[in-house]
């Protein structure tokens, strides 16, 4: 499965090299909505790509972002102080007497320091790192849908939440970022064939057992060790990968836009490294008919991902 991917979150390339236009409402009410919500994972990729933005709609949705980064940094601030304090007691304590206590209180307020720091200086940072287009199953991504004829660019949940099924179906099925070929006409037979999607990357990141990438079986009574391995298509380039997405609703609800990647036996690379999964890179030359689904011709869908593209997948450990 692809548990993590580097996103593509420049506005202006979709607009240029995919023909997208940026479904400017959605991206409105999901910034709106995490202020009620500060819980939601939206990638600083996706913040930063409205940065300069002089429309009436982009400096409004720069707006709601300035007012939820102050909103968390003063959060931060409190805590932060909250933090020293409880560090300084622990050491002026330590200085009459160690005590287990006393050392457990500055080795917890010591790391929450540090890791209220990192976050303050995130939250101010104004370039963008690599680490800032990556995505996790929860986090929101772009997703390039059709609607009437144009091809549109979503914020969307990568974990697709089918409409129709309760909210708890994120609990019981938290699997459901990826969407196996094998089980397209079944498990997502509801949106095969009706909602397509596609989400541009240009790196995926898999959980890997270390032995098997080291080419070996376990020795007797060794447990299997988890790596992260980085996947990267050779030439470098942008990856289509196919999608399925949902709109859900329910009463007292706010409206989810989520989504999960497809996913297929590996090439023999992958497969080499020690993973069983991959995305499935389309061909540009299939995007509209991917998005434009019949579904009394899911067979034409299945050759689109049959006629994938196949770049070289070079692998390294993920910093």
């Amino acid at each position: 499965m692809c548990y993590s991917a580097m996103v593509v979150a420049d506005y202006i390339r979709y607009t240029r090299d995919y023909g997208v236009e940026l479904s400017i409402q959605d991206f409105y009410e999901l910034f709106h909505r995490r202020h009620a919500d500060p819980k939601l994972k939206i990638p600083k990729a996706m913040e930063l790509g409205f940065a300069g933005n002089e429309a009436a709609a982009g400096q409004q949705i720069n707006a709601l972002i300035a007012a939820f980064n102050a909103e968390q940094t003063i959060k931060l601030e409190q805590e932060l102080f909250k933090q020293r304090k409880r560090l300084a007691d622990a050491q002026r304590s330590l200085e009459a007497k160690v005590t287990k206590t006393a050392a457990d209180s500055e080795r917890i307020a010591g790391d929450k320091v540090r890791w209220t720091l990192a976050k303050l200086a995130d939250l101010r940072r104004t370039t963008l790192e690599d680490r800032d287009a990556r995505i996790f199953p929860g986090h929101y991504a772009l997703v390039i849908v059709m609607e009437a004829g144009r091809r549109v660019l979503k914020p969307m949940r990568y974990q697709c939440r089918p409409a129709g099924k309760p909210a708890f179906y994120d609990q019981k099925y938290p699997g459901t970022y990826n969407a196996r070929r094998d089980s397209l006409g079944g498990f997502w037979k509801d949106l095969f064939g009706y909602s397509h999607g596609l989400m541009v990357v240009n790196a995926f990141f898999e959980n890997v057992d270390a032995h098997k990438v080291q080419g070996r079986e376990l020795a007797e009574g060794e447990k299997p060790s988890n790596v992260v391995l980085e996947f990267r298509p050779q030439p470098v380039q942008d990856m289509l990968v196919a999608c399925l997405w949902s709109r859900w609703s329910a009463p007292g609800e706010p409206e989810l836009l989520s989504f999960a990647a497809i996913t297929d036996e590996p090439p023999a690379e992958v497969a080499a490294a020690g993973h069983d999964r991959c995305i499935v890179p389309i061909r540009p030359e299939h995007i509209d008919a991917w998005l434009s689904p019949d579904p009394k011709n899911l067979k034409a869908q299945f050759d689109i991902l049959d006629d994938r593209a196949r770049p070289y997948f070079e692998h390294r450990l993920a910093a």
